[in-house]
C-alpha cells in the first residue's frame, strides 16, 4: 500500500484560518454508502436517527505555546534570549516534555521565565525534546498558563498568521473537560448547546470518553510503504459507564458514531480483542485500508492532509475509491479544509 494512493490537489485557498460563525453553520458533506450530499451541520438532526449514540471526545486543549527569555550571566555581564515552547506531554513526576526553540541556546539547569508568575527548568534533553519542571502545580499552574499561553494552532493555520484570544474559544469543544490535549478534536469543533439539545430531544444519545491529542497527529507520513509507518502514541480512558452505554445502544440497533478520528482510535483501541472493554492507557492504534472496525457504524469528521493517517483512516472506514470520489466533490465544491474548516459524515454501505 503506497503513500502516493492518498494524494490528491488540494488549492491553498481551501485551507480555513478561522471556524464557520456559528459553529453549525459549517457545511456537511454526507457520504452514505456511494450517495454524496452536501448539507450543513445545523441539519444534523435530518441525518441521525433515534437510538444513535455520539462518541465525544471530552479532552481540553492547553494554551500550550508559550513564548520566554532565558537569561545567562556572562563575563560581558547578563544576557538573555527568546526561547519559544510548545508543551506535549506531561509525565507522572510533574515535568513537561516539549518542543523548545532554539534548543541550543538553553542548557540544563536552565531557567525559562514566561511570565511574572510562571518559569520552568531545563531538566533534561531527550530525542530533540527538552524536559521541562515547572515552578507551579495544580490549579496554580492551570491558571498562570491560562494567562501567559496561547493555542497551539495546527501548523498550516501558524504559518498563516498568529494564535488571539479568539482561539482560545475557537479551538476548544462546548464539552471539554479533562486537560491535556495539545491539540483539538476538531470535528466535535462543530457542535454548540442548542444542537446537543435539538438530538438529545430527537433521542441521539452521547458517550463521553477521554483522548488527550497529541503534537504527532500533525506529523508528516515519510515511508512509501504506508504499513510500516510508526504511530505516535496518545493517552485516553474509555470508562465502564462509556462501555455500557455503547453495548446498549448496539443491542438496541443503534449506530454508534464517534465524532472526531480521536474518539474512533481511541473506542477501537479498546475493542482490539473484538469486544469493546473498559480501558486506560497509551494507544499507537494505526488505521488503514483492510483494518477490521468492532465498534465504529459511522463516522463524523473534518477534511484531511493530503498523505496523512486521518486520510488513511476514513479510507479503511469508506473503502479507497469511495473517499477518492468524496474528496474529489470536496475540492470541486470548495468545502473548506483541515481543522477549522468544514465536516463530513460518512457512513459504510
Amino acid at each position: 500500500m503506497k503513500l502516493s494512493e492518498f494524494d490528491f490537489d488540494l488549492p491553498d485557498g481551501l485551507i480555513a484560518t478561522r471556524p464557520a460563525q456559528p459553529r453549525t453553520s459549517a457545511r456537511l458533506l454526507v457520504a452514505e454508502g456511494d450517495a454524496i450530499t452536501d448539507s450543513v451541520v445545523r441539519d444534523l438532526t435530518g441525518w441521525l436517527r433515534p437510538g444513535d449514540r455520539l462518541v465525544l471526545n471530552d479532552t481540553r486543549v492547553i494554551p500550550a505555546r508559550l513564548s520566554g527569555r532565558r537569561h545567562r550571566d556572562s563575563a560581558q555581564g547578563p544576557v538573555s534570549a527568546k526561547i519559544e515552547v510548545t508543551l506535549l506531554d506531561p509525565a507522572a513526576d510533574g515535568c513537561w516534555s516539549a518542543l523548545i526553540k532554539p534548543l541550543k541556546k538553553v542548557k540544563p539547569g536552565e531557567v525559562i521565565v514566561f511570565s511574572d508568575d510562571l518559569s520552568a527548568e531545563l531538566v533534561g534533553i531527550e530525542d530533540g525534546q527538552g524536559r521541562l519542571r515547572f515552578n507551579l502545580t495544580g490549579d496554580d499552574f492551570d491558571t498562570a498558563l491560562a494567562q501567559a499561553g496561547a493555542m497551539p494552532l495546527p501548523p498550516y493555520i501558524a504559518a498563516k498568521r498568529p494564535a488571539d484570544e479568539r482561539d482560545k474559544t475557537d479551538y476548544q469543544t462546548v464539552w471539554a473537560k479533562n486537560s491535556g490535549a495539545v491539540a483539538a478534536p476538531t470535528a466535535s469543533l462543530h457542535f454548540d448547546d442548542s444542537l446537543l439539545s435539538q438530538l438529545h430531544e430527537m433521542g441521539v444519545g452521547f458517550t463521553y470518553v477521554t483522548l488527550h491529542v497529541g503534537a504527532g497527529t500533525f506529523l508528516p507520513v515519510k515511508v512509501e510503504d504506508v504499513t510500516t509507518h510508526k504511530m505516535h502514541s496518545e493517552w485516553g480512558h474509555v470508562s465502564p459507564q462509556a462501555v455500557t452505554e455503547i453495548e446498549a445502544t448496539k443491542a438496541a440497533g443503534g449506530r454508534v458514531i464517534p465524532v472526531g478520528t480521536t474518539a474512533l482510535r481511541l473506542i477501537e483501541s479498546a475493542a482490539q480483542t473484538g469486544r469493546l472493554k473498559p480501558w486506560e492507557g497509551d494507544t499507537d492504534i494505526f488505521i488503514y485500508p483492510g483494518f477490521e472496525f468492532h465498534v465504529t457504524d459511522a463516522l463524523m469528521t473534518n477534511f484531511h492532509l493530503p498523505k496523512s493517517t486521518l486520510l488513511m483512516l476514513v479510507s479503511a472506514l469508506m473503502g479507497q475509491e469511495r473517499m477518492k470520489r468524496v474528496y474529489d466533490h470536496a475540492v470541486q465544491s470548495e468545502y473548506r479544509f483541515f481543522s477549522y474548516g468544514d465536516a463530513s459524515l460518512l457512513i459504510p454501505a
